[in-house]
């Protein structure tokens, strides 16, 4: 069974398969299709398919963005590319059906016989395979691009289930003092691995109802004494959910090098949920949706500071997300300086949203009062105020140019007004879990000169 959880979904045999899968079930399509026409038929009829695919995969884009405000943002186009095949051999395998259940198969140029209700029931099961073909193979792309699912574990959620909660030899034992500094602390010999763990979060003064938040806990924090480690607060893209930072953003991984290379040391990661399900999203404000900043502001720092042995110095504190994570991540570096005093951001948005048009947004969580939604995004708040000390790790991949633009702007904002600013394309990447994963180390290596972490 491991070994069937450990096989890979981006990368080898089933990336094969799914191509195998695809283009033989694109050219059964066509043949079909096509075999009984004239020469000229067959191409008008298939490049009259192509076209209304593509126009099929566009007006619905559009419609998702525009009209039902499903996404802020408008999909990157190597997923809209990757549509129009599934949609295509929809449209094939409805012109299937009708051939095979119709009086008479369409475009023919001459009366076919009755078939028996096998054979028909062959072909119809023939033409479903290849239609599932053609759309396994866009789901494999549209994974590959995201990069969420790296594994059938990660898919089937079976390695995230596994996650024990927080157990009380991890907790700080209530009234005792901060763990020691860590220039105080020196390593033992022999180090444990870094563990996983969940716990839930109360909404104690926002009343928010969070989904189970996920910690890294670096070898540093099994040993005894405990160092007072840094925390890192991280969030990830919606819709999506904590756990994404396991799966995409190869969170164990990168954190278990990145100690493994500090003597054990690494921050201690808090995945916290800011939306309450899968498809939620609360602008990480306090509106009329939630008090979503009250509890991420205060409720998950007091929690943190109650139950675990970290540092509680703000200026060992830092909060970061992908996508919406990374948006959620800017509002509360500029709006909370006090609570968390360094960021990565990795392709945030401009500001948070709920829509591509910015009225919606702002009618569905202030009742149209610009001025009360306003206060609160990142550009309006660094333009009033000063962040001397505090900083902001930025990643964008570079073939996302929208948010190159946004990371652009928002690190120019932040230069100005006091941040420290470091920016960083990410190399082959897109709008995808891939920049996170792959941005993460340097942004550890940002953080660590801040955190005083040495090799």
């Amino acid at each position: 069974m491991d070994f069937v959880e450990d096989i890979g979904l981006v990368d080898g045999p089933v990336v094969w398969i799914a191509w195998g899968a695809g283009v033989a079930g694109m050219a059964y399509l066509l043949w079909r299709s096509g075999r009984r026409h004239s020469l000229s038929a067959s191409a008008v009829v298939l490049s009259a398919v192509l076209l209304l695919s593509a126009a099929l995969v566009a007006g619905i884009h559009l419609l998702l963005i525009y009209v039902l405000s499903v996404f802020p943002e408008e999909l990157p186009w190597e997923t809209l590319v990757w549509s129009v095949p599934a949609v295509a051999a929809l449209l094939l395998w409805l012109l299937r059906l009708h051939g095979i259940w119709g009086r008479k198969p369409f475009l023919a140029s001459i009366p076919q016989p009755p078939r028996p209700a096998l054979h028909r029931v062959r072909s119809t099961a023939a033409a479903t395979g290849a239609l599932l073909g053609v759309v396994a193979l866009s789901a494999v792309q549209f994974n590959v691009y995201f990069g969420l699912n790296q594994t059938v574990s990660d898919l089937a959620g079976t390695a995230v289930a596994r996650i024990q909660p927080l157990e009380a030899g991890l907790m700080r034992p209530a009234g005792t003092p901060a763990a020691v500094g860590l220039a105080g602390w020196r390593a033992p010999a022999q180090l444990p691995e870094g563990e996983l763990r969940r716990a839930e979060i109360p909404g104690t003064s926002s009343g928010f109802h969070s989904r189970e938040a996920y910690l890294y806990l670096p070898p540093a924090y099994q040993v005894s004494p405990r160092p007072a480690l840094p925390v890192l607060v991280l969030f990830a893209g919606q819709p999506g959910g904590p756990a994404d930072w396991l799966a995409g953003g190869a969170l164990r991984s990168r954190l278990d090098r990145f100690a493994a290379a500090h003597a054990g040391v690494a921050p201690v990661v808090v995945i916290v949920d800011p939306n309450g399900s899968a498809g939620g999203n609360t602008l990480c404000m306090d509106s009329r949706i939630a008090q979503a900043d009250t509890f991420l502001a205060r409720d998950v720092p007091e929690w943190i500071n109650k139950t675990l042995d970290v540092d509680p110095d703000p200026r060992q504190w830092a909060v970061g997300g992908f996508s919406y994570g990374a948006t959620c991540a800017m509002q509360l570096v500029t709006r909370h300086p006090e609570v968390y005093n360094a960021a990565l951001a990795f392709s945030s948005e401009k500001e948070p949203a709920l829509a591509k048009e910015r009225d919606k947004t702002i009618q569905a969580a202030f009742e149209g009062d610009t001025a009360a939604f306003e206060r609160q995004t990142p550009l309006q708040v660094l333009k009033e105020g000063s962040f001397e000390g505090s900083a902001i790790y930025f990643g964008a991949g570079e073939r996302d140019p929208e948010f190159i633009g946004y990371m652009d702007l928002l690190s120019a904002a932040a230069h100005k007004a006091g941040f420290a600013v470091e920016t960083r394309r990410i190399p082959n990447a897109g709008h995808s879990w891939e920049t996170a994963s792959r941005g993460l180390p340097g942004g550890l290596d940002f953080l660590a000169k801040r955190w005083g972490i040495r090799p």
